[in-house]
């Protein structure tokens, strides 16, 4: 079963404006994100899905594969879609443009849920959440599961609510930002109306849930530490040059 991972990125980021150009360390995020991915065994291909003359320049200097997509494109996920379209390969790797520091086994783990799961049509992961402070962030989508994996609701907020502490002995999880789709699913899902849900969080993800659909998830040990911010830019040099990457 054949794998596309594809990144969609924008330039007009209300939050981070120009973030995949964020200078890291001498390279420009989008470029990180790249390199990372394609050292994924189970992706056929890699390329960045954008609408923006400067992003396309940069990833094509860099000799990385790149696209423009229609303007027109309300979110990363229609960016995708756009491309899946003309692919054949029945799994399609949605990776976010500010995750430099995604780790390859990672988005193998994720191809390998869904070739694993058949009857699933969306795949994601999550990750244990250790820090106490982190619930409370609103960058930091949570979600809970149920016994089987499935993921019940995302949110900003802190799921479930729990009275008292915050992180006790009950697992919060933290949504790892990748998602594996059936391509037949994508195409169909992009058509599908935004809800209440989808509005009030601003999370893409819960268009899928509210409309009745069911998101697989896998618990990784990996621990997120994607730019949302410009903060978060020194956050992760701190990282890199702490491991030598």
């Amino acid at each position: 079963m054949t794998a596309v991972g594809i990144i969609p990125a924008r330039y007009a980021s209300q939050r981070f404006p120009g973030k995949p150009l964020a200078d890291i360390l001498g390279k420009p995020m989008i470029q990180w994100v790249y390199q990372q991915a394609s050292a994924a065994k189970r992706l056929r291909q890699v390329l960045v899905a954008t609408d923006d003359e400067r992003i396309y320049q940069t990833v094509a200097a860099f000799g990385g594969n790149v696209e423009m997509t229609s303007p027109a494109a309300a979110n990363g996920t229609e960016r995708i879609a756009e491309i899946a379209r003309r692919l054949d390969d029945p799994l399609i790797v949605n990776i976010q443009g500010d995750e430099p520091l995604i780790r390859p086994d990672v988005i193998d783990q994720l191809v390998e849920l869904m070739v694993q799961n058949p009857q699933a049509p969306v795949g994601t992961l999550v990750t244990k959440i250790a820090d106490d402070g982190v619930p409370a962030d609103p960058n930091v989508v949570k979600v809970v599961l149920d016994k089987y994996q499935f993921a019940i609701y995302f949110s900003r907020f802190a799921i479930p609510y729990r009275r008292g502490k915050i992180i006790g002995d009950f697992p919060y999880y933290q949504h790892i930002g990748i998602y594996s789709y059936r391509r037949e699913f994508l195409l169909e899902l992009v058509k599908l109306p935004q809800l209440p849900l989808e509005n009030a969080e601003q999370l893409e993800q819960l268009r899928i849930l509210e409309h009745g659909f069911k998101i697989k998830a896998a618990l990784t040990d990996v621990n997120s530490l994607g730019v949302d911010v410009p903060e978060d830019i020194e956050k992760v040099k701190s990282y890199m040059m702490e491991n030598s990457l």
